[in-house]
């Protein structure tokens, strides 16, 4: 299952992750985010103890939103060493968020 990052975890699992992370910045009221979530939720399964796969509401957690300037969602940000290594922006199909990740095991 994914994992809820929140303001206050959001540097212990994300930017001292030892393992690349993939978090999706979604909100209830988002359509597009209603799509993806299912998706990334079997990717956290797929890719359990290989990369860390979370998920931030935008509206409880605005603290990391602004910090990373999501205006759009769902938006999708890949990280590796706790740096930015990619991104997705809109909803698309699972197999361009698993190939985005798989870069990042590699």
């Amino acid at each position: 299952m994914a994992l809820e990052i929140t303001d206050a975890n959001f540097d212990e699992l994300v930017l001292k992750s030892d393992k690349p992370v993939l978090i999706d910045f979604w909100a209830e009221w988002c359509g597009p985010c209603r799509m993806v979530g299912p998706v990334v939720e079997e990717l956290a399964k797929e890719y359990e103890g290989k990369a860390v796969i979370g998920k931030v509401n935008v509206d409880n957690n605005p603290e990391i939103s602004m910090k990373f300037g999501i205006r759009n969602i769902p938006a999708l940000l890949y990280f590796k060493g706790g740096e930015i290594v990619d991104k997705q922006i809109g909803a698309v199909p699972k197999s361009v968020l698993a190939e985005k990740l798989m870069k990042q095991l590699a």
